[in-house]
């Protein structure tokens, strides 16, 4: 897949599933069109690794093994980085140095037009009405984060909408990897 350019959005998730960790980025254009795709294979801590890490050993896993290597893997370089968790948003921010969001759908009241603006009272929190029908999303940044990068950010989302569903490339993710791991239990019998 060809390399993005500063346009793009790059969505990634990490799911720990029956003992086991795995993840994946996508990087799409604004039309939700993919321009990169990367997986790991799944991360089954042994019992040994549980007893060394201790309470340690998720966050090694989700943020030195999977998520970091996640990163690396990308060829495109995306104007934003998207998660839905909130414990990833920092440390996507730190190894991507670049902006970063947690995104969620909301069940808030719609506000007046696309492109608007209401603060939680969460520091770094807000309510962004994307396109003029939907609910607007939740939008989570790093605490004190700027004024212009949330406008900046708030543009790219708006402009995004207008050809694609904000939060769908999620359950897109999620597809893919199942198909994955039934793609290769199918390889194994």
């Amino acid at each position: 897949m060809p390399v993005a350019d500063n346009n793009s959005l790059a969505y990634i998730i990490i799911e720990a599933e029956e003992g086991s960790f795995r993840g994946a980025v996508l990087a799409s254009d604004l039309r939700g069109i993919p321009v990169d795709f990367r997986y790991t294979e799944p991360i089954r801590p042994t019992k040994l690794e549980k007893v060394l890490y201790g309470n340690a050993l998720e966050v090694y896993l989700k943020e030195e093994l999977i998520l970091e290597s996640l990163i690396r893997a990308v060829e495109a370089k995306p104007a934003l980085w998207i998660c839905r968790e909130q414990n990833l948003l920092a440390p996507l921010r730190f190894f991507t140095k670049s902006k970063a969001i947690m995104l969620m759908n909301s069940n808030h009241h719609p506000l007046d037009s696309a492109g608007d603006i209401e603060s939680t009272g969460e520091n770094g929190v807000y309510f962004v009405q994307a396109d003029s029908v939907s609910a607007p999303l939740k939008i989570t940044f790093q605490p004190n984060v700027a004024e212009n990068e949330v406008k900046f950010v708030v543009n790219l989302l708006v402009n995004a909408s207008q050809t694609m569903e904000l939060t769908e490339p999620f359950s897109r993710m999620q597809k893919a990897l199942r198909t994955i791991a039934t793609e290769i239990q199918g390889d194994g019998k």
